[in-house]
Protein backbone atom coordinates (compact mmCIF):
# COMPACT_ATOMS: atom_id res chain seq x y z
CA UNK A 1 0.00 0.00 0.00
CA UNK A 2 2.88 2.03 1.27
CA UNK A 3 4.76 1.90 -2.51
CA UNK A 4 1.18 2.41 -4.32
CA UNK A 5 0.89 6.09 -2.64
CA UNK A 6 4.74 6.63 -3.50
CA UNK A 7 4.30 5.75 -7.08
CA UNK A 8 0.85 7.90 -7.24
CA UNK A 9 2.42 11.05 -5.60
CA UNK A 10 5.46 10.50 -8.20
CA UNK A 11 3.52 10.09 -10.92
CA UNK A 12 0.90 13.08 -9.90
CA UNK A 13 4.16 15.46 -9.09
CA UNK A 14 6.78 14.12 -11.82
CA UNK A 15 6.52 11.62 -14.30
CA UNK A 16 4.22 11.71 -16.21
CA UNK A 17 2.69 14.46 -14.07
CA UNK A 18 3.23 17.92 -13.41
CA UNK A 19 6.63 18.98 -13.81
CA UNK A 20 7.35 16.56 -16.64
CA UNK A 21 4.07 17.08 -18.26
CA UNK A 22 4.78 20.88 -18.56
CA UNK A 23 8.04 20.84 -19.31
CA UNK A 24 6.99 18.47 -22.40
CA UNK A 25 4.20 20.34 -23.31
CA UNK A 26 5.86 23.50 -22.93
CA UNK A 27 8.45 21.57 -25.41
CA UNK A 28 5.86 20.84 -27.99
CA UNK A 29 4.26 24.59 -27.94
CA UNK A 30 7.53 26.01 -28.54
CA UNK A 31 8.06 23.95 -31.92
CA UNK A 32 4.30 24.76 -32.78
CA UNK A 33 5.59 28.73 -32.83
CA UNK A 34 8.89 28.08 -33.69
CA UNK A 35 8.02 25.46 -36.49
CA UNK A 36 4.78 28.51 -37.52
CA UNK A 37 7.69 31.11 -37.83
CA UNK A 38 10.23 29.70 -40.13
CA UNK A 39 6.89 28.71 -42.40
CA UNK A 40 6.34 32.72 -42.16
CA UNK A 41 10.27 33.78 -42.36
CA UNK A 42 10.49 35.20 -39.36
CA UNK A 43 12.89 33.67 -36.75
CA UNK A 44 10.35 32.84 -34.08
CA UNK A 45 10.92 32.04 -30.18
CA UNK A 46 13.72 30.90 -27.89
CA UNK A 47 13.06 26.94 -26.70
CA UNK A 48 12.21 28.74 -22.73
CA UNK A 49 9.50 31.01 -24.32
CA UNK A 50 6.61 29.38 -22.90
CA UNK A 51 8.31 29.43 -19.59
CA UNK A 52 8.67 33.34 -19.48
CA UNK A 53 5.69 33.78 -20.42
CA UNK A 54 3.97 31.24 -17.73
CA UNK A 55 6.57 32.84 -15.62
CA UNK A 56 5.81 36.48 -16.33
CA UNK A 57 2.14 35.89 -15.69
CA UNK A 58 2.76 34.49 -12.30
CA UNK A 59 4.44 38.29 -11.29
CA UNK A 60 1.72 40.44 -12.90
CA UNK A 61 -0.75 41.52 -10.34
CA UNK A 62 -4.24 40.11 -10.63
CA UNK A 63 -7.41 41.75 -11.46
CA UNK A 64 -10.38 41.01 -11.17
CA UNK A 65 -13.50 42.40 -12.94
CA UNK A 66 -16.20 44.40 -11.46
CA UNK A 67 -18.97 41.70 -10.25
CA UNK A 68 -17.24 38.73 -10.75
CA UNK A 69 -17.00 36.18 -8.02
CA UNK A 70 -13.57 36.17 -6.68
CA UNK A 71 -13.65 32.71 -5.35
CA UNK A 72 -15.13 31.35 -8.82
CA UNK A 73 -12.73 32.92 -11.03
CA UNK A 74 -9.73 31.62 -8.82
CA UNK A 75 -11.46 28.04 -8.43
CA UNK A 76 -12.11 27.89 -12.43
CA UNK A 77 -8.36 27.55 -13.38
CA UNK A 78 -7.29 25.74 -9.91
CA UNK A 79 -10.34 22.92 -10.87
CA UNK A 80 -8.87 22.41 -14.44
CA UNK A 81 -5.33 22.29 -13.67
CA UNK A 82 -5.92 19.62 -10.82
CA UNK A 83 -8.21 17.10 -13.37
CA UNK A 84 -5.62 17.68 -15.73
CA UNK A 85 -2.46 16.54 -13.65
CA UNK A 86 -4.46 13.66 -12.57
CA UNK A 87 -5.15 12.46 -16.25
CA UNK A 88 -1.91 12.45 -16.85
CA UNK A 89 -0.95 10.38 -14.07
CA UNK A 90 -3.32 7.78 -15.54
CA UNK A 91 -0.88 8.09 -19.15
CA UNK A 92 0.76 4.74 -18.90
CA UNK A 93 3.60 5.85 -19.99
CA UNK A 94 6.98 4.30 -20.87
CA UNK A 95 9.37 4.01 -16.76
CA UNK A 96 6.20 4.98 -15.60
CA UNK A 97 4.83 3.16 -12.57
CA UNK A 98 2.15 5.39 -11.38
CA UNK A 99 -1.58 5.24 -11.15
CA UNK A 100 -3.24 2.06 -13.03
CA UNK A 101 -6.19 -0.08 -13.09
CA UNK A 102 -8.97 -1.40 -14.86
CA UNK A 103 -11.37 1.26 -15.72
CA UNK A 104 -8.92 3.88 -15.47
CA UNK A 105 -9.58 4.95 -19.22
CA UNK A 106 -13.24 5.83 -18.07
CA UNK A 107 -11.98 8.38 -15.04
CA UNK A 108 -9.44 10.04 -18.09
CA UNK A 109 -12.68 10.67 -20.43
CA UNK A 110 -13.88 12.77 -17.45
CA UNK A 111 -10.79 14.04 -16.14
CA UNK A 112 -10.46 15.68 -19.93
CA UNK A 113 -13.16 17.14 -20.34
CA UNK A 114 -13.05 18.80 -16.86
CA UNK A 115 -10.71 22.15 -17.94
CA UNK A 116 -13.39 22.40 -21.20
CA UNK A 117 -16.11 22.56 -18.41
CA UNK A 118 -14.14 25.37 -16.50
CA UNK A 119 -13.42 27.27 -19.63
CA UNK A 120 -16.67 27.23 -20.51
CA UNK A 121 -18.05 28.32 -17.09
CA UNK A 122 -15.14 31.03 -16.92
CA UNK A 123 -16.33 32.46 -20.45
CA UNK A 124 -19.58 33.25 -18.15
CA UNK A 125 -18.81 34.11 -14.73
CA UNK A 126 -16.24 37.03 -16.37
CA UNK A 127 -19.56 38.68 -17.56
CA UNK A 128 -17.59 39.71 -21.16
CA UNK A 129 -19.55 39.42 -24.06
CA UNK A 130 -16.17 38.40 -25.99
CA UNK A 131 -15.71 35.60 -23.28
CA UNK A 132 -19.75 34.00 -23.38
CA UNK A 133 -19.32 33.91 -27.36
CA UNK A 134 -15.99 31.90 -26.96
CA UNK A 135 -17.11 29.60 -24.85
CA UNK A 136 -20.36 29.08 -26.25
CA UNK A 137 -17.93 28.30 -29.42
CA UNK A 138 -16.49 25.92 -27.01
CA UNK A 139 -19.41 24.15 -25.86
CA UNK A 140 -20.64 23.36 -29.36
CA UNK A 141 -16.92 22.36 -30.49
CA UNK A 142 -16.89 20.09 -28.09
CA UNK A 143 -19.90 18.17 -28.93
CA UNK A 144 -18.75 17.73 -32.00
CA UNK A 145 -15.28 16.64 -31.81
CA UNK A 146 -16.04 14.09 -29.39
CA UNK A 147 -17.84 11.95 -31.42
CA UNK A 148 -14.31 10.63 -33.18
CA UNK A 149 -12.44 10.92 -29.48
CA UNK A 150 -14.92 8.60 -27.37
CA UNK A 151 -15.48 6.52 -30.66
CA UNK A 152 -11.73 5.85 -31.04
CA UNK A 153 -11.37 5.01 -27.24
CA UNK A 154 -14.36 2.99 -26.97
CA UNK A 155 -13.62 0.87 -30.39
CA UNK A 156 -9.72 0.02 -29.17
CA UNK A 157 -11.61 -0.90 -25.53
CA UNK A 158 -13.90 -3.59 -26.85
CA UNK A 159 -10.79 -4.51 -29.47
CA UNK A 160 -8.73 -5.14 -26.63
CA UNK A 161 -11.68 -6.68 -23.94
CA UNK A 162 -10.55 -3.95 -21.18
CA UNK A 163 -10.91 -0.39 -20.25
CA UNK A 164 -7.31 -0.35 -19.11
CA UNK A 165 -4.86 2.33 -20.41
CA UNK A 166 -1.91 -0.41 -19.72
CA UNK A 167 -3.48 -3.11 -22.14
CA UNK A 168 -3.54 0.58 -24.97
CA UNK A 169 -0.48 0.76 -24.16
CA UNK A 170 1.01 -3.12 -24.34
CA UNK A 171 -1.26 -4.07 -27.55
CA UNK A 172 0.12 -4.74 -30.97
CA UNK A 173 -0.22 -2.38 -33.66
CA UNK A 174 -2.74 -2.81 -35.69
CA UNK A 175 -5.22 -1.43 -38.87
CA UNK A 176 -7.70 -0.65 -35.62
CA UNK A 177 -4.29 1.03 -33.93
CA UNK A 178 -3.79 3.34 -36.39
CA UNK A 179 -7.19 4.01 -37.30
CA UNK A 180 -7.73 5.06 -34.27
CA UNK A 181 -4.63 7.42 -34.09
CA UNK A 182 -5.92 9.02 -36.86
CA UNK A 183 -9.11 9.71 -35.18
CA UNK A 184 -7.51 10.83 -32.15
CA UNK A 185 -5.45 13.32 -34.46
CA UNK A 186 -8.96 14.81 -35.74
CA UNK A 187 -10.11 15.26 -32.62
CA UNK A 188 -6.60 16.62 -31.19
CA UNK A 189 -6.85 19.51 -33.62
CA UNK A 190 -10.15 20.97 -32.25
CA UNK A 191 -8.93 20.14 -29.04
CA UNK A 192 -5.93 22.06 -29.17
CA UNK A 193 -7.67 25.04 -30.67
CA UNK A 194 -5.37 25.09 -33.87
CA UNK A 195 -6.64 25.88 -37.58
CA UNK A 196 -8.83 25.12 -38.73
CA UNK A 197 -10.65 24.83 -35.44
CA UNK A 198 -9.22 27.49 -33.54
CA UNK A 199 -12.73 28.99 -33.20
CA UNK A 200 -13.12 29.81 -29.29
CA UNK A 201 -10.14 31.22 -29.35
CA UNK A 202 -10.15 33.19 -32.60
CA UNK A 203 -8.42 36.61 -31.80
CA UNK A 204 -9.21 38.51 -35.02
CA UNK A 205 -13.06 37.99 -34.07
CA UNK A 206 -13.91 38.18 -30.30
CA UNK A 207 -10.61 39.34 -29.27
CA UNK A 208 -8.57 36.62 -26.62
CA UNK A 209 -11.73 34.15 -26.50
CA UNK A 210 -12.76 32.62 -23.28
CA UNK A 211 -10.13 34.31 -21.48
CA UNK A 212 -10.14 37.82 -22.30
CA UNK A 213 -10.82 38.85 -19.13
CA UNK A 214 -8.31 36.89 -17.06
CA UNK A 215 -4.85 38.01 -16.20
CA UNK A 216 -1.60 37.39 -13.70
CA UNK A 217 -1.77 34.11 -11.72
CA UNK A 218 -5.32 32.57 -13.01
CA UNK A 219 -4.35 33.09 -16.13
CA UNK A 220 -1.12 31.79 -15.99
CA UNK A 221 -2.63 28.38 -13.87
CA UNK A 222 -4.76 28.25 -17.47
CA UNK A 223 -1.95 28.47 -20.00
CA UNK A 224 -0.49 25.85 -17.98
CA UNK A 225 -3.19 23.69 -17.80
CA UNK A 226 -3.53 24.30 -21.75
CA UNK A 227 0.35 22.81 -21.68
CA UNK A 228 -0.33 19.76 -19.46
CA UNK A 229 -3.25 19.03 -22.06
CA UNK A 230 -1.42 19.14 -25.28
CA UNK A 231 1.41 16.65 -23.51
CA UNK A 232 -1.68 14.41 -22.40
CA UNK A 233 -3.32 14.32 -25.83
CA UNK A 234 -0.63 13.89 -28.02
CA UNK A 235 0.64 11.52 -25.18
CA UNK A 236 -2.32 9.29 -25.44
CA UNK A 237 -1.55 9.33 -29.39
CA UNK A 238 1.82 8.19 -28.47
CA UNK A 239 1.33 5.32 -26.31
CA UNK A 240 -0.56 3.25 -28.95
CA UNK A 241 2.69 2.55 -30.73
CA UNK A 242 4.91 1.67 -27.60
CA UNK A 243 3.69 -1.94 -27.37
CA UNK A 244 5.78 -3.97 -29.83
CA UNK A 245 8.87 -3.01 -28.33
CA UNK A 246 10.41 -4.06 -24.72
CA UNK A 247 13.16 -1.93 -24.59
CA UNK A 248 12.26 0.89 -22.09
CA UNK A 249 14.66 3.39 -23.68
CA UNK A 250 13.10 2.00 -27.68
CA UNK A 251 9.86 2.62 -25.98
CA UNK A 252 10.36 6.18 -24.97
CA UNK A 253 11.96 6.85 -28.15
CA UNK A 254 9.35 5.97 -29.83
CA UNK A 255 6.77 8.06 -27.65
CA UNK A 256 8.64 11.34 -27.89
CA UNK A 257 8.81 10.31 -31.98
CA UNK A 258 5.35 10.08 -32.35
CA UNK A 259 4.60 13.05 -30.11
CA UNK A 260 6.83 15.58 -32.82
CA UNK A 261 5.11 13.86 -35.65
CA UNK A 262 2.04 14.45 -34.15
CA UNK A 263 2.52 18.18 -33.29
CA UNK A 264 4.34 18.80 -36.74
CA UNK A 265 1.25 17.28 -38.80
CA UNK A 266 -0.96 19.54 -36.20
CA UNK A 267 1.38 22.68 -37.27
CA UNK A 268 1.22 21.90 -40.71
CA UNK A 269 -2.24 21.37 -41.17
CA UNK A 270 -2.74 24.42 -39.18
CA UNK A 271 -0.43 26.50 -41.12
CA UNK A 272 -2.54 25.46 -44.42
CA UNK A 273 -5.47 25.86 -43.31
CA UNK A 274 -8.23 28.59 -42.54
CA UNK A 275 -10.16 28.95 -39.50
CA UNK A 276 -13.59 27.36 -40.32
CA UNK A 277 -17.31 28.80 -38.90
CA UNK A 278 -18.45 26.90 -36.04
CA UNK A 279 -21.30 24.99 -37.95
CA UNK A 280 -18.67 24.15 -40.39
CA UNK A 281 -16.58 22.62 -38.09
CA UNK A 282 -19.39 21.18 -36.40
CA UNK A 283 -20.95 19.42 -39.84
CA UNK A 284 -17.52 18.30 -40.58
CA UNK A 285 -16.97 16.45 -37.41
CA UNK A 286 -20.22 15.27 -37.71
CA UNK A 287 -20.21 13.89 -40.85
CA UNK A 288 -16.15 12.93 -41.25
CA UNK A 289 -16.06 12.07 -37.38
CA UNK A 290 -19.01 9.95 -37.84
CA UNK A 291 -17.08 8.43 -40.62
CA UNK A 292 -13.86 8.01 -39.01
CA UNK A 293 -15.46 6.40 -35.70
CA UNK A 294 -17.16 4.17 -38.32
CA UNK A 295 -14.07 2.75 -39.83
CA UNK A 296 -12.45 2.25 -36.14
CA UNK A 297 -15.25 0.33 -34.94
CA UNK A 298 -15.64 -1.31 -38.26
CA UNK A 299 -11.68 -2.60 -38.12
CA UNK A 300 -11.81 -3.38 -34.26
CA UNK A 301 -14.94 -5.80 -34.75
CA UNK A 302 -13.63 -7.64 -37.77
CA UNK A 303 -9.79 -7.47 -38.83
Amino acid sequence: MNNWWINAILALLFWPGLLSGALFGWFLLWMSRKFIARLQGRQGPPFYQPFFDFWKLIGKKTIIPNGVNPVLFYALPIIGLISIIFALALLPVPGSSGISFEGDLVLLIYLIEMPVLMDVIAGYVTRSVYAQVGATREAILTIAYNLPFLGALIALAVRLHSFKLATFAAAPISIATILAAVALFVALLAQLKVNPFSIPNAEQEIVAGIHVEYNGLPLALFELTHALETSLLVGLISILFIGPFTSIWMKLLIFFVVAVVVILLTNITAAGTARLKVQHAFKFYWTWGIAATVLVVAAALIL
